[in-house]
């Protein structure tokens, strides 16, 4: 048996932690810019506030309701991530961590058929270490796990936030009231497809023929998912992927720009998070993309599909040193630039990762260069501590009027010595 423990509205949640007077208040998260909804509690369901709905088409009922409002604060959510996934550590070795709000993992086998008083347990365990609410399904396919979680979220009262689907006559119910768009591995365009053939349900769609599936449903990842809702396990959990093949850091701007000088300070400074995350798997890159998203349709209107323009190089030594690749990267930003144009967002993306341990000296490398490693190292540990750009480089800028929007933005409370949370 498996299970897939899901936190409730994580974000919304994290905020609440360390809000205690907003546990019975409306609350959601926006996305990068202050855009979009991306987090809803539930009562800020109830009142109507739509999932990815755009933050100024709800100002108006935002208001009415008092509901609260955040910035997304990644470093506050990624360390409660972090918390929760090693609290689930302790409870099972068997641990899928599948996103940041979201784990799989191995009921171990001596608990038998206990399988409810188990996820209450590990539920228990969890909310009272970190003050997250989970909400757990347990099944014997991923699939399965998923649905149960599903409908265990759906009626938190009913179900205690647990849901165990292990007969045939839990299975058959809780696929009946699974709608087809609701069956995780079924996108958007194979729904409307089943909807056309008459599958409305999960049930209806376990029991049409393997041969149907495969021809219709995308070959061999169709038949997985279809003996996955007979309950055959087809999809075992992974070991989590702890060197990336890719490292990309990219924002949309908090305004547009026009400045070449803006684009440089922006591909700089994601040059530096890019630098960061190989230098912490102890990698090197040797391939260097930079990418300008533009938007020039008359009168400055955002359309759709804005074209976004590549440049790259194959750098001549493997590295993860910042200066080493902002000064790369900066002739990619004028080779791209183009007078007049407007820019909505920049990015790099490294990829030809080396392991550090074999990267290739240069022979005639200058006396004292080697020291670049240390200053990096005291870098990392300085931004890490004190706070992200504390040190940093005069070319990331300094005013950055480029800088994504956050003005709602919460203290990082478990991670910045200056924003810990104070109780009187």
């Amino acid at each position: 048996m498996k299970a897939i423990i899901d936190c409730n509205s994580f974000y919304c949640s994290c905020e609440k932690l360390f809000r205690p007077e907003l546990m019975t208040t409306p609350v959601v998260v926006l996305s990068n810019n202050d855009g979009c909804i991306i987090s809803r509690c539930d009562a800020a369901k109830k009142i109507g506030l739509d999932m990815a709905g755009p933050y100024f088409k709800f100002r108006s009922l935002i208001k009415k309701n008092n509901v609260a409002v955040f910035s997304s604060n990644y470093n506050l959510y990624g360390d409660m991530s972090l918390r929760v996934m090693e609290t689930l550590k302790t409870i099972t070795d068997s641990v899928e961590v599948y996103s940041v709000d979201e784990a799989f993992a191995d009921i171990p086998k001596s608990i038998d058929s206990e399988y409810n008083e188990y996820g209450r347990k590990a539920k228990e365990i969890i909310e009272q270490w970190t003050g997250i609410g989970v909400s757990i399904g347990i099944a014997p396919t991923k699939v399965l796990c998923k649905v149960a979680n599903r409908l265990a979220k759906k009626d938190k009262k009913g179900s205690g936030g647990v849901l165990v689907i292990d007969t045939e006559i839990k299975i058959k119910d809780a696929l009946l009231n699974t709608a087809v768009d609701d069956i995780w591995g079924v996108g958007r365009k194979f729904a409307v497809k089943l909807k056309d053939a008459g599958i409305l349900n999960a049930w209806q769609l376990r029991n049409m023929p393997e041969e149907w599936v495969r021809k219709n449903m995308g070959g061999i990842v169709g038949v997985r998912l279809l003996r996955e809702l007979h309950g055959f396990p087809c999809l075992q959990l992974q070991d989590p992927l702890e060197i990336k093949k890719m490292i990309a850091c990219t924002r949309m701007f908090g305004e547009p720009v026009t400045a070449l000088q803006h684009l440089q300070e922006a591909v700089a400074t994601y040059a530096s998070r890019a630098a960061e995350k190989a230098r912490r798997q102890w990698c090197t890159a040797s391939f260097m993309d930079v990418f300008l998203v533009s938007n020039d349709h008359p009168n400055n209107h955002y359309r759709y599909n804005p074209e976004t323009i590549h440049a790259y190089k194959t750098l001549p030594l493997a590295t993860s040193h910042t200066n080493e690749l902002i000064r790369h990267a900066m002739p990619l930003v004028e080779q791209l630039y183009r007078p007049g144009s407007t820019y909505l967002k920049a990015g790099i993306i490294l990829s030809g990762l080396l392991p550090e341990s074999v990267q290739q000296s240069n022979l005639f490398e200058k006396k004292g260069k080697g020291k670049i490693k240390e200053l990096m190292s005291a870098m990392d540990n300085i931004n890490a501590s004190m706070a992200p750009d504390c040190v940093t480089y005069a070319s990331a800028g300094l005013d950055r009027p480029w800088k994504m929007r956050q003005d709602l933005l919460s203290p990082r409370y478990t991670s910045a010595w200056k924003e810990l949370k104070e109780v009187s």
